[in-house]
């Protein structure tokens, strides 16, 4: 369970993008080339979904190019953002310099279309 809007704020304002641990909120798929494509629900109630869908997909498809493949497999909700970070520029290099400002913008992408949260934004259960 999510926090409200201000308590969600207050964390992300006073707390570094380096330290906050990302979870994937929705599926993919890895394609034949190596790729990612996210899978994100056209409707959240199933009965709606086959309803209103019948045979079509119920995803709409967002294929990533390596970079973001690279980003979004990465994400496990174990790994803090500079983890991730240290790991793409280990294995990408000078493709993605800088990885902090690519990576970050990245995240705040998925993370405003609710395709990931961080664990940090999670109410604690006591």
């Amino acid at each position: 369970m999510e926090l409200n809007f201000f308590e969600r704020r207050k964390i992300l304002k006073s707390t570094s993008l380096l330290d906050l641990t990302p979870f994937r909120k929705i599926d993919h798929k890895l394609e034949e080339d190596g790729m990612a494509t996210l899978l994100y629900p056209k409707f959240k109630n199933k009965k709606v979904s086959k309803y209103m869908l019948g045979n079509k997909t119920p995803y709409i498809h967002m294929k990533l190019d390596e970079i973001g493949t690279a980003s979004w497999l990465l994400i496990d909700g174990k790994k803090k953002v500079s983890q991730i970070a240290n790991e793409l520029s280990e294995k990408l290099g000078d493709k993605i310099h800088p990885v902090h400002d690519r990576l970050g913008k990245f995240l705040s992408q998925l993370y405003n279309n609710k395709y990931i949260s961080f664990k940090e934004l999670q109410k604690k259960e006591n």
